[in-house]
This record gives C-alpha cells, sequence and structure tokens, in this order.
C-alpha cells in the first residue's frame, strides 16, 4: 500500500484513478479545485495554482498523478486555459515536490505528438512536435506548454516525472461533458455534418491504469501516448450509429480544412438569419479536419498497456449517457 496524491480527482480521468487506486488498497489522497468526493474517498479543495496549499495537502505522500487541467474549444478561453493547464502545472508540481513527493506521473494530450494531415500515419514519442497546428488552438497549446513546464522540473533520482498522452478519453463517468461531447451531440441528433479528419480515443478506465502502470514502471523525463482506436470521422459516427440505432449524418464537410471552415462558416451565416446558430464551433470544425492517430507501442511494450477492444468503449459510452436523466443530456449538448 502507498500513500498517493491525486490531483483533478474531480475530473474525468481523476476520478477514475481515485477508484482504480482505492480498489487496490492505495491510501488516496485526493484533491481538486471543487472538492467533493469520489465514490466515498473525500476530495479536499485545493487550488492547484497555490504552491503552498498543493504542498500542504501532499504531505507525506510517496508519489503523484496530476491530472489537473481545462478542457475547452472556445478560443477566448485562452488566458483560462493557459492559467488551468500552465500556471496550475507549474505552481502544482512545485508543491509536490517542495512536500517531499518523489515521483509523479503527469497527464498530458495526445494532441502535443499526435496531429497532422497525411491520413495513413501514425504518430510516435519520437516525432518533432507539430507546432503549426497545435499552437493555432488554445486548449492544445496551454496542454503542450503544461508538458513542457512538467518535463523541465524532471530531475532524476530527486523529483522524477513521467509523462502520459492519452488520446481522446470516452467511457463511462464523465459528467462534466469534458470529454464526450461530440458523442453527446450525436446522440441528441444535434450534428447536422461531420468533418472528414480522423481521431483517436481510449477509454478512461484504460487511461486510468496507463497512468498507474507509468507510476510503477515507467522511465523519468519520458512520454507515453495511451490510446486505444483510430478511426476516420465518418466511421467513428457511422459505428455510433450502429450502437445507438440513431442516424449518422449524411452530410460530410470537405476534406480540406481551409473549405471545411468556410462551409460551416456559411450554414451557421444562415442559421443565424433563422435565429439559430450552430451547434458545432469553428474551433471543432478544424480540429476535426486533421488526423489526430497514434501509435501506442511504446506503451504496450514498456507499459504492457493493452486497452479494450473500441467498439466496447462505445458502447459503454453511449449506454451512460443515455442512462442520465434526460435534462442533463439536453444540458450537456446545449
Amino acid at each position: 500500500m502507498k500513500k498517493l496524491w491525486v490531483g483533478g480527482a474531480t475530473g474525468f480521468l481523476g476520478s477514475e484513478l481515485v477508484r482504480q487506486l482505492a480498489a487496490r488498497g492505495d491510501a488516496v489522497v485526493a484533491a481538486s479545485a471543487s472538492g467533493g468526493s469520489v465514490d466515498g474517498v473525500e476530495v479536499a479543495r485545493v487550488d492547484a495554482t497555490d504552491a503552498a496549499a498543493v504542498a500542504k495537502s501532499a504531505a507525506g505522500c510517496e508519489g503523484a498523478f496530476f491530472a489537473v487541467g481545462r478542457v475547452s474549444r472556445d478560443p477566448g478561453d485562452g488566458e483560462a486555459l493557459y492559467r488551468a493547464n500552465v500556471l496550475a502545472t507549474k505552481a502544482g508540481l512545485a508543491g509536490l515536490r517542495q512536500a517531499g513527493v518523489r515521483r509523479v506521473v503527469f497527464a498530458s494530450s495526445s494532441g502535443t505528438i499526435a496531429c497532422g494531415t497525411d491520413p495513413d500515419h501514425c504518430h510516435t514519442e519520437d516525432e518533432p512536435t507539430p507546432h503549426a497546428l497545435i499552437t493555432r488552438w488554445p486548449y492544445y497549446r496551454s496542454k503542450l506548454y503544461a508538458e513542457r513546464a512538467a518535463l523541465e522540473l524532471h530531475e532524476p533520482g530527486a523529483f522524477e516525472v513521467v509523462v502520459v498522452n492519452p488520446s481522446l478519453l470516452l467511457g463511462p463517468g464523465d459528467r462534466r461533458s469534458s470529454s464526450t461531447t461530440e458523442v453527446r451531440q450525436f446522440l441528441a441528433g444535434a450534428l447536422p455534418a461531420t468533418t472528414r479528419g480522423g481521431l483517436a480515443f481510449v477509454d478512461v478506465r484504460d487511461a486510468a491504469k496507463g497512468m498507474i502502470a507509468a507510476f510503477e514502471l515507467g522511465h523519468g523525463g519520458q512520454r507515453y501516448l495511451l490510446s486505444a482506436a483510430n478511426m476516420a470521422m465518418p466511421v467513428f459516427f457511422d459505428r455510433l450509429s450502429r450502437l445507438s440505432g440513431k442516424p449518422a449524418p449524411v452530410l460530410k464537410l470537405p476534406k480540406k480544412p481551409a473549405l471545411a471552415l468556410a462551409s460551416h462558416a456559411l450554414f451557421d451565416k444562415a442559421l443565424r438569419w433563422t435565429g439559430g446558430r450552430s451547434p458545432v464551433s469553428s474551433e471543432s470544425v478544424d480540429v476535426g479536419s486533421y488526423y489526430w492517430y497514434c501509435d501506442c507501442s511504446k506503451a504496450h511494450r514498456e507499459l504492457h498497456f493493452e486497452p479494450r477492444d473500441g467498439l466496447t468503449t462505445l458502447r459503454d459510452t453511449i449506454a451512460d449517457i443515455l442512462s442520465e436523466p434526460s435534462e442533463a443530456v439536453r444540458a450537456s449538448t446545449s
């Protein structure tokens, strides 16, 4: 049994980490900005941008899992994302080191590595960062800067940092709709068209297992992609359609991102003339026009990472969303 600190413990990934660590008998010290509880584990209210508060919270812990952060595709959220993802990382990890924590697993995103224009390419951890693409989007830009800040604090033998890069998190338990927005919109019939790029996804339960494996087996100062399936966007929605019985979007936007954005802008303009607006943001259209495919060979080899079949994850995601009260489902898609 270990005493382990989990930051971001009420989030989608963090709450699953708390469950798995508690189930195997570890003493979990859980913290988040909101506080609360996860399946009977008390979660302390801790601001990760306050290094002293983090240090006090993590006193006596042998290791830590840092899943603190904010997800948003709103271009206007750049400053908030920088605070929640970058400043919180710098202060939070400094506080963990001050508390005497010796090893931290930091949750980043596959989007800091795996993004490109080639539909036949799967990205690995050894490739150069696609700066020209990801720095256009505030969320992925903030995740890249946060990841770099975390790795800069890595010091072998004193404060080891292992980075995991999960792809889109799906599965049950996303009560804040931080990762399952597209699935929710699809189930609500709110997607009139699909982009032509490709996504990668992983079950949140397997991503949490991967983080625990990274704590035990991962090499400090290195990154590990965690993903289960790569799918073209039209295929993704076709799978959702077959599993849910709901129709897939008939219309497909142009393959080229610029043309896809132009088409979306025209559609949104037409809707605004009638008093409506597109349920999909222009940034989501832009992001969905690229290919986010991952090669997880390194995690398979070094962490023994074996995620469940992607269709099982999609089926469980659909079932979990549809089990929510209808009011909650409608609110999450609005």
